[in-house]
């Protein structure tokens, strides 16, 4: 293979290597989380080993040049950034295997970065033998929205009606959508609040007002881009003739009710059944002794 050739395939090899060390970690707030350096080369002694943990990119490093540092084998609080103080561990255990992977504490919304772990070694001059890039995002699971529909018992066709759909504990700022299922068009939202916890993640309110119709359905999605998350509640309902609301939920509790009736009345009749049987036995038993004599 030429010389042109060779160093087409080194360039190549090297391109490859960065795509494949690039690691992708999804946290959630408020957890921990560990970014991963791994160096499998040949021996070394950490003695003569530089570890800089930095943020990747221009604009990052210009406020933050240094995550985590450890040179000739300590610890270098000086270089590290404020942001980042007492929040930072490596693997001790570890590092003598070529382990220089980092923990994080405590993630928060301004630890969403591309991070870069780079191993500089000191013999004969100073080298760069390994280097590795991990990207942090944060992202938590709404919970299953909770959709409450009109607050009225009867209203007319025609009369706007209030509908709120609610999620919590998730990250970051979700997309609501609002859908009418009787024809799949999407409803815009009336409000919109959003409310941070102090872990970071969010609770949602949304609001949305229509006009009731006959055959009212109605779905709230809550959509999570990172995660690629969607979580959805609906409301169906129906307006009778005579302008009362009838829902599957109602319909579920008239059911519930009518099955404890029928139990209870069940017992009744059986424990009557019981008590009519008892006296007829007992009648019966007295006619016998009435009736019986004895023999001379």
């Amino acid at each position: 293979m030429n010389r042109r050739g060779s160093g087409f395939l080194l360039l190549f090899l090297h391109i490859l290597r960065a795509v494949t060390a690039l690691e992708k970690i999804v946290s959630k707030p408020g957890d921990n989380v560990t970014l991963s350096c791994i160096y499998a080369g040949r021996e070394f002694s950490l003695d003569s080993l530089r570890i800089y943990w930095q943020i990747d990119g221009d604009e990052d490093t210009k406020s933050c040049s240094v995550v985590h540092a450890l040179i000739s084998g300590q610890d270098n609080e000086s270089l590290q950034c404020s942001q980042f103080k007492n929040r930072t561990q490596l693997l001790w255990d570890k590092l003598g295997d070529g382990n220089f992977s980092l923990l994080l504490f405590n993630v928060r919304q301004g630890d969403e970065h591309t991070y870069k772990c780079v191993v500089m070694q000191t013999v004969e001059y100073t080298s760069v033998i390994h280097q590795e890039q991990v990207v942090l995002s944060l992202a938590a699971s709404y919970s299953q929205p909770i959709l409450s529909g009109p607050k009225r018992n009867s209203y007319s066709t025609g009369e706007e009606v209030t509908f709120s759909c609610r999620s919590d504990n998730g990250y970051p700022e979700p997309n609501v959508y609002w859908i009418n299922r009787t024809d799949n068009t999407l409803l815009s939202q009336s409000d919109f609040n959003i409310a941070q916890h102090p872990d970071g993640t969010y609770s949602v309110l949304s609001t949305l007002k229509v006009n009731a119709t006959s055959d009212m359905q109605i779905e709230c999605f809550i959509e999570n881009k990172i995660l690629q998350e969607n979580t959805s509640a609906n409301y169906s309902e129906e307006l009778q003739s005579n302008g009362t609301s009838t829902g599957s939920h109602k319909e579920t509790a008239k059911s519930g009710q009518g099955a404890q009736a029928a139990a209870i009345l069940s017992v009744v009749v059986l424990m009557a059944l019981l008590t009519v049987l008892i006296c007829w036995l007992r009648r019966r038993k007295s006619s016998q002794l009435v009736s019986y004599t004895a023999p001379i």
